[in-house]
């Protein structure tokens, strides 16, 4: 026996019977059941045991020890949540963070289970509250130099704001409590990325990491020395032969090409790292310098890569157009008619959303699948099905093709908000300098993907010698430049700010 394990023992055997003098955190009482029921095994290491008792006591004394700390990991979680003296804070949230990066993955999942769980919304009270907010009734106007009505009116506008700030409070989870001193407090940071960390997936296994780093990827990102090791924005490259038209072609099943023939750096995944944790990077656009950087970089060690591109989402297409298509309907049931597709109601409100051929096709592949009365409808009733199931369908995606290319190539193009793409990442990758390639059908047959872009995904394509102009016309004027490719995919409206490269 070395004589580390003997000091070990030697304080067991000392230790006083009343362990709160010790241990200040209080135990669960799981925890007190299970140090009663071993306390013997626990005090009497040094007693002559067969083989079998040992490895009973050595399961026995692990299992106790890792509830205790995950208690004590508990306890100081709590008291982070519920403590306000700032001098006592500081010492909580060190414990917390000290304790909670030495808990194994079991155990911080379910920490993190016990977190949400317990310290969610008071859903009944946020119930009462939402009934109270709907039920009060704001002062009428009154006649001038009404003392009495004015002292009234005072008195329920200050029930109405007292009651919308109680229930903006309860509308905040009271975890949001935990995260926001973690934020501010030294060391937070590192406690928080591992806490998002331990509820993301961020890989399925071995091979998905190999497609992500393997042969022909790259990765790049910009880190911070405040928290090495976490970057805060990071882009996935895979160098291909050409611009990948899907997902699939990205993550390959099949080995990539070798390097040395690759001509296309694709930029598939941009991922801000720290936006949601750190508020205050939510204005900044790391990605545009992180961009141009990436296209140095490949540039200068491969000199044989010519085209720098994206195969990106679309996230606000299907929800843009199931609402366009929603009030074209109501729009010609106000006006009367029955067929929103057509001409019967007023031209300043009338939506070219499908063309005369286009709704026929429509008809006649989707009977036995939507009910529909005309096109508008059966579109509709197909974009809104369960599971999608005009996936599925090859006369439904033949017939939906050249409307949801059409349509999606105009929403990119065209509709627009204070001037800029109303898509997301489309205003992200225009304002960086991109231009608008193409757009390619079924690119993403994931339910993510057929929920927000009916499986589309579009090409971006930067070439250095324009960033800068395309970046600074659309900042100013709101142009979107586009392919030739794309812009046969619509029907312009006239005087549209739309430039053909």
């Amino acid at each position: 026996m070395n004589k580390k394990t003997l000091a070990i023992l030697m304080r067991a055997r000392m230790r006083p019977n009343d362990d709160t003098s010790i241990n200040k955190l209080a135990l669960s009482p799981l925890t007190k059941e299970l140090d009663n029921n071993n306390s013997n095994k626990m005090i009497n290491y040094d007693l002559p045991k067969q083989a079998g008792d040992n490895s009973e006591v050595a399961l026995g004394s692990t299992i106790i020890g890792s509830q205790r700390e995950f208690e004590n990991v508990r306890s100081s979680m709590d008291s982070a949540i519920s403590m306000n003296k700032t001098e006592v804070l500081d010492v909580v949230l060190d414990d917390f963070a000290e304790g909670y990066l030495s808990l194994s993955r079991d155990n911080r999942r379910e920490l993190l289970l016990a977190l949400a769980k317990e310290y969610d919304l008071n859903r009944t009270q946020v119930h009462d509250l939402i009934k109270q907010y709907l039920g009060l009734q704001l002062p009428q106007a009154r006649s001038e130099g009404s003392q009495l009505m004015e002292t009234e009116e005072e008195g329920m506008l200050s029930a109405f704001y007292r009651l919308e700030r109680n229930l903006r409070h309860a509308l905040k989870p009271m975890y949001d409590v935990l995260f926001e001193r973690l934020n501010t407090h030294p060391g937070g940071l590192k406690v928080l990325t591992s806490l998002r960390a331990d509820t993301l997936k961020i890989v399925a296994n071995l091979i998905d990491l190999k497609r992500r780093l393997g042969v022909g990827r790259r990765c790049f990102g910009y880190l911070h020395p405040a928290i090495p090791g976490e970057p805060l924005i990071f882009i996935e490259v895979a160098l291909l032969t050409t611009v990948a038209q899907s997902i699939q072609e990205v993550l390959w099943v099949d080995p990539p090409v070798p390097e040395s023939r690759a001509i296309c750096a694709l930029f598939y995944s941009i991922s801000s790292t720290q936006a949601r944790i750190s508020p205050g990077l939510a204005g900044i656009n790391l990605g545009k310098f992180l961009i141009k950087r990436v296209i140095t970089l490949v540039k200068r060690d491969m000199p044989h890569i010519s085209t720098f591109a994206t195969l990106s989402p679309i996230p606000g297409f299907m929800k843009w157009l199931v609402s366009k298509v929603q009030s074209q309907i109501k729009l010609a049931e106000a006006q009367g008619g029955s067929d929103p597709s057509g001409d019967k109601f007023g031209l300043t409100f009338q939506e070219n959303i499908l063309e005369p051929e286009e709704e026929i096709a429509l008809m006649a592949s989707s009977e036995g699948l939507a009910g529909g009365k005309n096109g508008m409808k059966i579109l509709l009733d197909v974009l809104t099905s369960p599971n999608h199931e005009w996936a599925n369908s090859e006369k439904l995606l033949s017939a939906l093709k050249p409307i949801l290319m059409r349509l999606c190539a105009r929403y990119l193009l065209q509709e627009k908000k204070r001037g800029k793409a109303l898509d997301s990442v489309a205003n992200f990758h225009l304002q960086n300098g991109a231009m608008i390639e193409r757009i390619n059908w079924m690119a993403d047959r994931s339910d993510k993907g057929l929920q927000q872009s009916g499986g589309i995904m579009v090409n971006y394509v930067y070439r250095m010698e324009t960033i800068e102009e395309y970046a600074q016309s659309y900042f100013t004027t709101g142009h979107i430049h586009a392919s030739q490719d794309m812009l046969r995919n619509i029907q312009l409206m006239k005087g549209h700010e739309t430039t053909t490269k």
